[in-house]
């Protein structure tokens, strides 16, 4: 072993155009899967109305990818650290694709929704192994930044999704066609990831990507080894994702339901959340490698995020806005719901362009996969969970466009969680600023890590 970290010590690091253009091929695998899993919003309304659908098995067609990802999580992390990110990626990409097109192949729920589980076996693990492969690369250069671009790429499939009501209306006559072309893109997915191979094959000839660790073996008493803040972390992404994502699930539908939109209307309205987050998070995430004050940020995220559930229930709608995108039309908003989704889009920029790349200081290299595969699990139950809520609660209390009023009750629901993670982060930036800190509020691209800290990220001391 240490023959072999000489020699390759004697290889100079890689170039920052072959660092960028990494970035750029892992982050095309997240985009094909970013559109996929947005992909079935769009036709809830069609699923309703051609095939029956309830509101509690739309938000099952999310909650079970939540459960495959559960399931398959912590095996994901910990094949990316023992088979290394390309091949792991490339398999992930693989299952993703076969579960897109299984989804898209048949009305029958129980088809659709083993399509939709299938893809939740590969979708998540690879986020993993994507999220994985930045820190290998980017760690110690600007990885807040390379965190936010990728993201930026990624939501881009997400907004693309929404937007395809507009750019691919034709295909919206029947709830199958638009699943067949997020089939399609999917295969982007999986072209990322045969790009990645190529490029850190040729790597591992070229340059010093430093050996990998051995991986410890995955107990579940070991699990206990994370810390505090690492757990604070983690129960933040929870109640985050849990809010965030379920509530873009049913966005497009509610704002139809809710406050008669247009399904134009509502896909462009949804499509802001991503598209301010793909603006505004590399520039969070180059502010925070500036200045630190991490734990800081994502409690300012968390504080935005509060209040604007119960805005978009209780606020009078405003003044109707024309919110026009290029090559994609226009659409007469209400500003309530226009200022509502904005702000989303902010904290959706802020709080994981600085929590993902926290990680990376709070956890030994060597348990870094697993790390962010338990990250990403826990995640998962809140997410497996909050769609079938929030679904249930619908047809519960008979919320429909006839009675608007009732989809308040699931509002409060994302009110509730979005407390909890105020709390959680309130609850990471004190204990960064005592003792136990990691230099989550004083690490900088300027200042980087004292020795003693990269001898305990290392697991050495």
């Amino acid at each position: 072993m240490t023959q072999l970290t000489t020699s390759k010590s004697s290889l100079p690091e890689p170039t920052p155009l072959y660092r960028w253009t990494v970035l750029v091929f892992i982050s095309l695998a997240m985009f094909g899967n970013y559109y996929v899993f947005d992909s079935i919003g769009p036709v809830f309304d069609l699923l309703s109305e051609q095939l029956g659908y309830t509101d509690q098995q739309l938000g099952l067609l999310y909650s079970l990818m939540s459960v495959a990802a559960i399931i398959f999580l912590l095996v994901g992390g910990y094949l990316i650290d023992r088979w290394g990110i390309r091949k792991s990626l490339l398999l992930f990409a693989v299952i993703c694709l076969i579960g897109a097109a299984i989804t898209a192949s048949s009305p029958l729920f129980g088809i659709m929704a083993s399509g939709r589980f299938i893809f939740g076996l590969g979708a998540e693990p690879l986020i993993v192994a994507v999220t994985t492969a930045l820190a290998k690369w980017f760690k110690g250069k600007d990885l807040s930044f390379a965190f936010g671009i990728n993201l930026t790429i990624s939501r881009l499939g997400s907004a693309s999704a929404d937007w395809s009501t507009s750019w691919a209306r034709p295909l919206y006559d029947n709830w199958q066609d638009p699943l067949f072309l997020a089939t399609a893109i999917g295969g982007i997915s999986l072209a990322g990831a045969f790009l990645y191979w190529i490029m850190e094959r040729r790597a591992e000839e070229r340059y010093s990507l430093g050996e990998a660790e051995e991986t410890e073996k995955l107990e579940f008493k070991e699990l206990y080894r994370f810390d505090r803040s690492y757990w604070y972390v983690v129960a933040l992404c929870v109640v985050f994702y849990s809010t965030v994502f379920p509530f873009r699930a049913f966005a497009i539908y509610y704002f139809q339901q809710a406050h008669g939109l247009e399904r134009d209307a509502a896909g462009l309205l949804n499509s802001l959340l991503p598209i301010s987050a793909m603006i505004a998070t590399p520039l969070f995430g180059l502010l925070v490698d500036k200045i630190g004050k991490r734990s800081f940020f994502m409690a300012v995220g968390s504080l935005i995020l509060l209040p604007l559930f119960l805005i978009v229930t209780y606020a009078p709608p405003g003044p109707d806005i024309n919110v026009v995108l290029p090559f994609l039309g226009s659409a007469e908003i209400p500003f309530t719901l226009l200022a509502v989704m904005l702000l989303l889009g902010m904290a959706f920029s802020l709080i994981p362009a600085v929590m993902w790349p926290s990680v990376a200081y709070i956890v030994e290299e060597r348990r870094l996969g697993t790390g962010y595969a338990l990250m990403t699990l826990c995640q998962q139950v809140g997410m497996a969970l909050v769609p079938w809520l929030i679904g249930f609660t619908n047809d519960f209390v008979g919320a429909s466009a006839e009675q608007p009023e009732l989809y308040a009750y699931g509002m409060w629901i994302f009110t509730a969680l979005a407390s909890l993670g105020l709390f959680f982060s309130f609850m990471l930036w004190r204990t960064e600023r005592g003792p136990h800190a990691h230099g989550l509020e004083t690490i900088t691209t300027k200042t980087g890590m004292d020795v003693p800290e990269q001898r305990r990220r290392r697991g050495e001391e």
